[in-house]
């Protein structure tokens, strides 16, 4: 269960930007609060153990009622500024609580890191988290100053692709790490 409604977050992600997009002009903020906010409050309770989920939880439940309560269409183009806020949140607590994300990942599947290794991740942990930053700033600009059009077109595509670019850098960096060390 946790699994499939893991998956459907991740879908539900990768389309929202175009469902503002084409849902905008003919749905009601109202439906899109209700089924973000049943989806959120569903990971809330399949992962309720896992570390941040409750108060990531917490924050977007808040927005949801907000968009609910509102019902304002331009809302909905706030929602990605939130998520990557969240992540900047989680990826930025746990450098200054530690261990950093990335090496409680790394330890998943190597328990013993050396020292090298965990300063590594630090590192990676220190991208990610400017990364999400810079990804924000560049949503909450779209929101003031662009059109639908071009957010959908950023946060729908771009984004991901700049995703994408950076895990699979990170990958090719990690390997010749390896190799050195």
């Amino acid at each position: 269960m946790s699994k499939l409604l893991g998956l459907l977050l991740v879908v539900a992600g990768l389309l929202y930007p175009f469902a503002v997009y084409f849902g905008m002009e003919h749905l009601s903020p109202r439906v899109f609060a209700l089924l973000l906010g049943g989806l959120w409050l569903a990971r809330a309770v399949v992962q309720r153990g896992k570390p941040g989920n409750r108060w990531m939880a917490g924050v977007a439940l808040a927005f949801c009622l907000l968009l609910g309560l509102a019902g304002e269409a331009e809302l909905l183009r706030w929602y990605p500024v939130l998520l990557n806020g969240l992540l900047l949140a989680l990826f930025g607590l746990s450098l200054q609580f530690g261990p950093p994300l990335i090496e409680r990942l790394a330890r998943l599947s190597e328990p013993d890191l050396p020292d090298a290794a965990v300063r590594y991740t630090r590192r990676v942990t220190q991208v990610w988290a400017l990364f999400f930053l810079a990804n924000g700033l560049v949503v909450i600009a779209l929101n003031l100053w662009a059109p639908l059009s071009w957010w959908t077109l950023y946060t729908g595509l771009i984004a991901y692709g700049l995703m994408g670019l950076l895990f699979a850098g990170e990958w090719l960096v990690r390997q010749r790490v390896r190799r050195s060390a």
